[in-house]
């Protein structure tokens, strides 16, 4: 289900968000809303690869080795 958003945000912002939706052929309110959900799908991506590095990187590192000279294939 949907949620409504408000926010302030300056003119030189707002003025940015008309001319990227009229570049995209969008609604501004729709493009800004797509732009939000696909950086926050961006920040959960990199915060559950860090994680997963974290977690996993070195098992990983010590069975294959690391950078460009290991024999990893």
């Amino acid at each position: 289900m949907a949620k409504e958003l408000r926010i302030s945000i300056d003119e030189e912002t707002y003025e940015q968000l008309l001319r990227q939706a009229a570049h995209h052929h969008e609604d501004p309110d729709q493009y800004a809303s797509r732009r939000l959900t696909a950086d926050l799908a961006h920040t959960r991506f990199l915060e559950g690869a860090k994680t997963f590095a974290a977690e996993h990187g070195p098992a990983f590192a010590e069975r294959f080795g690391t950078g460009p000279s290991s024999n990893a294939a």
